[in-house]
């Protein structure tokens, strides 16, 4: 089992940038496909980006393609989020998820494959 806690949302313009965080307890961390989800008031919950166990096999979905990076540090059970080029329609609650049972170069965008949910971060992008 791991649990997840996200960190780093917060408020900006639009063009700005934020880095979200995902902190995992656990000592089996890397085990887990990881990735980030986000939902808008009133929309159904989206994927954003995923990554694979060891960090080599990365998704973005077609709407942040170019502006933001998933990446892993499997040494400190942390996955971040780094996003570029803020838009307004980018606001949401971004959650972190985990994949137990992965494979070793899988990456996930259904959030059927993921088990492990935190409890969200708050991105609001102004114009």
């Amino acid at each position: 089992q791991v649990q997840l806690v996200e960190s780093g949302g917060g408020s900006v313009q639009a063009g700005e940038s934020l880095r979200l965080s995902c902190a995992a307890s656990g000592r089996t961390f890397i085990t887990y496909g990881m990735g980030w989800f986000r939902q808008a008031p009133g929309k159904e919950r989206e994927s954003v980006a995923a990554i694979s166990r060891g960090g080599s096999s990365t998704y973005y979905a077609d709407s942040v393609k170019g502006r933001f990076t998933i990446s892993r540090d499997n040494a400190e059970n942390m996955v971040y989020l780094q996003m570029n080029s803020l838009k307004p329609e980018d606001t949401a609650v971004y959650y972190c998820a985990a994949a137990s049972g992965a494979s070793l170069n899988g990456v996930y965008y259904r959030d059927q494959n993921y088990a492990y949910w935190g409890q969200g971060t708050q991105v609001t992008v102004s114009s």
